[in-house]
């Protein structure tokens, strides 16, 4: 049991450094990205092929960051200069078409086979003190991105891009380029979130083109809407109850009869969806939102 909790939490704590990233990109800059998932393929994908050559892990680590983060320079130029609809449309196609490549190139990536044996950050340990490091890891690299995003909304580049998402036009008419900052916190963010899926890639130790899909991003806007798109700390609150809501829920088929672990899965997205219109109806600034606004 205790390597269950372990377990949940170093997934959680996967989750978090998503939701990080995401809230920079939306909650401090208005960026609606529907295309994250993407970024956490490319990192994961790139870990895994350079550690099974014998690249250190340090350093497939840093490449799971630095490949995503150049990946989103692009992306952000061609299309940061259309609407916020268009964007989030563009970043999900995104997404879906870098499934679509590592599924199709399986000399590379395997394919639907996907990769299998990739090495462990701890090879030295077994059982829960292997796990127990992980988690630890994680948390260190989780608390120092917390730390680096509340010194970015503090300082001057911080408050530009919330004068950029609270008024473009403002920001244009002081002689400022909003679409350079843009692409430069687009970068951050899927930086943070190749790092998320370096960890994933190497905890999980085999990866596959459906682990990827649009509902990991959905998870995650889920997780910074219900804690707050605008608190870092409602990112940090947001993954904890949505990952406890996504764990505690796996037990309900036990006590419904008639309901399968396949059917509990649907019922599951459909409560997360039914959570996420009423709370953007009643309380559409998070948990920890400010409650003087709507």
């Amino acid at each position: 049991m205790s390597a269950y909790f372990v377990a949940i939490g170093i997934v959680s704590l996967i989750y978090m450094l998503l939701a990080l990233g995401l809230t920079l990109q939306f909650g401090l800059t208005g960026l609606i990205n529907f295309g994250h998932v993407g970024f956490f393929a490319i990192g994961a994908y790139t870990s895994a092929l350079l550690s099974l050559q014998g690249v250190p892990l340090p350093l497939s680590f840093l490449a799971a960051a630095i490949v995503p983060g150049l990946m989103a320079l692009p992306i952000g130029l061609i299309s940061l200069r259309l609407r916020d609809d268009y964007f989030a449309i563009v970043t999900l196609g995104f997404s879906e078409v870098v499934r679509a490549v590592i599924t199709n190139a399986r000399e590379l990536t395997g394919g639907t086979q996907g990769i299998p044996g990739i090495p462990r950050m701890y090879p030295g340990l077994t059982g829960l003190p292997a796990q127990l490091a992980v988690l630890a890891t994680v948390g260190l690299v989780t608390l120092a991105a917390v730390w680096m995003i509340v010194r970015i909304a503090r300082s001057p580049f911080g408050r530009m891009i919330q004068a950029i998402r609270d008024n473009e036009v403002a920001v244009k008419a002081l002689g400022k380029d909003p679409a350079r900052f843009k692409v430069q916190v687009l970068a951050v963010g899927a930086a943070l979130a190749g790092i998320a899926s370096a960890f994933y890639a190497h905890y999980i130790t085999y990866i596959v083109p459906d682990q990827f899909i649009p509902l990991v991003t959905f998870y995650v806007w889920m997780a910074i809407i219900m804690g707050g798109a605008s608190r870092i700390s409602g990112a940090v609150l947001g993954t904890a109850i949505l990952m406890a809501f996504l764990e505690g829920s796996r037990f309900v088929h036990d006590f419904l009869p008639g309901v399968s672990e396949v059917h509990m899965a649907s019922v599951r997205i459909g409560i997360v969806g039914l959570l996420l219109i009423v709370f953007v109806i009643k309380r559409p600034q998070g948990l920890m939102g400010d409650t003087t606004q709507r």
